[in-house]
């Protein structure tokens, strides 16, 4: 490739991933991961929040990309790491498709087609295009060291999925034990006549092991300090309570199983085709690529093996699943498919006659022929179209919506079918009643917050007693999350919202030092029995409400208080014991 094509083929994957995943922060996990990185570097920002201030596992991530948030919003560091994540990743796909010896004009194509592939074709949730955290630049190494790996560079090869896991250690450790299963083929069982097999061990492999041991020894942390039983108890809840949807393959749900071996199956058949009808130079690529990704599959089969232990042996299969064994699968295999769909037809394309005044659909169309190759070009614009086709759904959806995807109904899971107008009434009403919170609470307030949120802190730059995703991934502070979830949000009332049984509410005013709590109206009513701090007066928000929880000598029959700086009211209904 020509330098300028290159970097043309960057900018056109670059605006691609702008389109398809350039909603308004936050983005899916942005409030997540960004909000730690504003605590790693300013430890008094929502130092009692219990997540926050939890154990942070990624500490490359908040080191290189959170220290903006002393400067900046966090809305604007978040666009800042998007657009590093985004072109790390678009790099990465000029690079990947370089050492394919594909034109430049696949690239964005590869793009297209992998995006599309992991949205409607991954078997436990894995997403790489998106909102910016950890895993994203993590990603990016991982595309320049199986670029690398096409070489036969092994020592490139293992320092950068050795960089891959100092930013987020599945992602780039899984990936070096795919690239071992690719050297066993490459290296030890195709190699035929002359070909020289590289030595395994190798300085730059001890060398990849130690760079990761920046993002390893962080991650290993986590459980230091606790007992057997209280690791396994951690390790229970968030293998079968909290994050069962990307782990535990019985979670899954069957259609998911479906669309990924279908997804499997025609990335078999395509690098099968592809290598077929490739020229000699470009078949060594396509075998170590598909040598690679046959390891990410492997690593899928050996967790859905690992998958079927909770009938016999729970408290190992949940310490084993911990380790999301079919995420990179889940993002390689739609990979492998891209490069190979785009090999096709760039190997067609490029034995194409050329004549004279015609154009290049005319000469597509007279040299097509009944033969099984013209059954896979035409199988192969298939899957451009399909892909096009969802890419382009997911982004107009997205648009439609005109909403943050943190902030759509159908993430939360709380009235999806609602209409454009509700969404996004919906938005406003969150953002106007966490900036009140922010203007009228110490810096150090914790609140009780709905449970369809995770961008409080996000806004209000104040701390929460718990909500449902901010998971903390230390041991000691994720069994505090778990017992935290189950008071504020009791089982009597399905985990869906605060219990205001008066007897708890002090109880959660004194231990987690909490004075006012936001409702979601749309979940508890109109009306609560308590002292309404927001909205009062003039004050308008149909959604969310803020109430101060009761003190030792409230009753449900207080007259209207005035504290000096706001009306507050009471409502004189009275409060039954669990709703």
């Amino acid at each position: 490739m020509s330098r300028s094509k290159q970097w043309l083929s960057w900018i056109a994957i670059l605006g691609l991933f702008f389109v398809y995943a350039g909603d308004a922060p936050p983005g899916v996990n942005e409030a997540h991961y960004l909000a730690k990185a504003k605590n790693f570097w300013d430890p008094s920002w929502c130092n009692e929040d219990l997540f926050v201030s939890s154990g942070k596992a990624h500490w490359l991530f908040y080191q290189l990309f959170g220290w903006p948030t002393l400067f900046v919003s966090l809305s604007t560091t978040a666009w800042i790491g998007r657009l590093i994540g985004w072109g790390m990743l678009s790099a990465g796909l000029v690079r990947l498709c370089s050492q394919l010896r594909l034109p430049p004009a696949a690239a964005p194509l590869i793009a297209v087609l992998w995006v599309a592939g992991i949205q409607e074709g991954n078997l436990a949730g894995e997403w790489v295009v998106g909102g910016i955290e950890a895993k994203v630049p993590a990603y990016a190494l991982v595309l320049f060291g199986i670029a690398e790996l096409l070489r036969r560079n092994w020592s490139a090869t293992w320092l950068l999925f050795g960089a891959a896991s100092a930013f987020h250690v599945l992602t780039g450790g899984w990936s070096v034990v795919a690239g071992a299963i690719a050297f066993l083929y490459l290296e030890r069982i195709q190699p035929k006549g002359g070909q020289v097999r590289q030595p395994f061990f190798r300085p730059a492999l001890f060398a990849g092991g130690l760079i990761s041991l920046v993002g390893l020894l962080p991650a290993a942390a986590m459980s230091a300090g606790t007992t057997p039983e209280e690791s396994v108890s951690a390790a229970r809840i968030y293998t079968y309570f909290r994050i069962s949807h990307h782990l535990l393959p019985s979670a899954f749900h069957f259609d998911w199983f479906v669309r990924h071996s279908v997804l499997t199956i025609a990335t078999g058949l395509f690098l099968g085709a592809d290598w077929f009808y490739a020229e000699s130079p470009r078949r060594g690529g396509i075998i170590a690529l598909a040598s690679f990704a046959a390891g990410a599959l492997l690593i899928s089969l050996c967790g859905l093996v690992v998958g079927m232990l909770p009938a016999v042996a729970p408290d190992l299969a949940a310490k084993l699943l911990r380790f999301y064994w079919f995420r990179l699968a889940d993002a390689i295999t739609p990979l492998a498919l891209a490069c190979s769909v785009a090999g096709l037809l760039s190997s067609y394309a490029s034995k194409l006659p050329s004549k004279a005044g015609l154009s290049i659909w005319k000469q597509i169309r007279n040299s097509v022929q009944r033969d099984v190759r013209s059954a896979w070009l035409i199988a192969a614009g298939i899957v451009v179209a399909l892909a096009m086709y969802h890419a382009g759904r997911s982004t107009w959806e997205r648009v439609a919506d005109n909403v943050p995807i943190s902030h759509s109904n159908r993430l939360l899971g709380l009235n999806r079918a609602a209409s454009y107008w509700k969404q996004r009434r919906t938005m406003e009403d969150w953002i106007d009643v966490c900036r009140f919170v922010r203007a009228n609470t110490a810096a150090d307030a914790v609140l009780l917050t709905p449970r369809h949120q995770q961008s409080f802190k996000w806004y209000s730059h104040r701390a929460e007693v718990v909500n449902w995703k901010d998971i903390p991934q230390d041991a000691e502070n994720l069994r505090k999350w778990a017992r935290r979830f189950v008071e504020v949000f009791p089982m009597e009332l399905s985990t869906m919202r605060v219990t205001i049984r008066y007897d708890r509410l002090r109880d959660f005013r004194r231990r987690f030092k909490v004075d006012w709590m936001i409702v979601d109206r749309r979940v508890v009513g109109p009306q609560l029995p308590l002292v309404q701090v927001y909205p009062v007066g003039e004050e308008r928000n149909s959604t969310y409400a803020v109430y101060r929880l009761p003190t030792i000598n409230d009753s449900p029959q207080n007259e209207t208080v005035d504290d000096g700086k706001r009306r507050e009211r009471t409502n004189d209904s009275s409060p039954d014991s669990t709703s």
